[in-house]
């Protein structure tokens, strides 16, 4: 597998012309076309660059100052706060990002002409492919308190989303509650899945001695989804849940979130007897962790 990644790799970098220095026939290499087009209209702050595009900020410095000296773009501090700096393209750099533009449409043109209309959505389906499986390998879980700030997000959007989609709205002072004590060692625990350092998910544990785990507040923003995030959260807790030493995970749902049904039944989670009062619940469900999970 790791031999076919990287031939995959030498295909792609020689095909897209990332190894030559005059990318797309200009006088710069892809680095610095691929910080022009992130900039965009709209500018960028340096700190969201580097996390999008993963580079050192050593390197990212270089980059911008050798695009500030072709006169390509600017870059200076916020009048709302000094400490972060924002890149914007100057008219000569929007002009440059137009043109790369073009050729960038020409190179993907020239890929796909000399195939059969069969094999150009063969590769396209299988470039889509490819683009979710690799933006779903750069999704990181760790353990956040709830008060933090990424936390609060995402509870705020799994709330905003509940009462769109609830018929009957939702009240998050009328659910059962979950309190960030509940939610923090030792008590619990609440994972962010974070992309680029943005956060799309997350899941809580309440941990309740000798009896099953409850897992809580599990959600997945809508630009996310179809990533395998939701999987890897709920996977991400078990473990958690297991060293706890937990045997048995419960939880409970409502049927709008048909998504969420299926990937707890997918899971190996099965529908129980109702085992709160939670106003909002009409399925239960309840897995008992298994050795893979546990470990030796």
């Amino acid at each position: 597998m790791v031999h076919q990644v990287r031939r995959f790799n030498r295909a792609v970098t020689q095909r897209v012309g990332a190894l030559n220095d005059h990318y797309l026939g200009r006088d710069r290499p892809l680095g610095e076309a691929r910080v022009i087009w992130e900039i965009g209209e709209r500018g960028c702050d340096v700190r969201t660059m580097r996390s999008r595009l993963a580079l050192d900020s050593g390197y990212l410095s270089r980059l911008l100052r050798s695009l500030e000296a072709a006169e390509l773009i600017t870059v200076a501090a916020t009048e709302h706060d000094r400490r972060v700096r924002t890149a914007r393209l100057t008219a000569k750099g929007r002009a440059e990002r137009t043109l790369l533009d073009r050729r960038s449409d020409a190179l993907a043109r020239s890929m796909l002409g000399p195939l059969t209309d069969v094999q150009r959505q063969r590769l396209v389906a299988a470039m889509g492919e490819v683009e979710r499986l690799l933006t779903g390998a750069l999704v990181e879980i760790d353990a956040v308190d709830p008060a933090d700030q990424h936390a609060q997000h995402c509870l705020r959007e799994y709330f905003a989303e509940l009462d769109h989609r609830f018929e009957m709205g939702f009240d998050p002072a009328h659910t059962l509650r979950a309190d960030p004590d509940e939610m923090r060692p030792p008590a619990g625990v609440f994972v962010v899945a974070s992309l680029h350092d943005e956060p799309i998910g997350c899941g809580a544990l309440k941990f309740h001695g000798d009896e099953p785990a409850e897992l809580k507040r599990m959600w997945v923003a809508p630009t996310a989804r179809g990533l395998g995030v939701g999987r890897r959260l709920l996977h991400d807790l078990e473990r958690r849940a297991a060293e706890h030493g937990s045997h048995t995970i419960r939880l409970d749902t409502n049927g709008a979130l048909a998504e969420a049904l299926a990937m707890y039944r997918s899971a190996g989670y099965r529908q129980v007897a109702a085992f709160n009062d939670e106003p909002y619940a009409d399925h239960w469900f309840e897995k008992h962790l298994d050795a893979a999970v546990h470990g030796p």
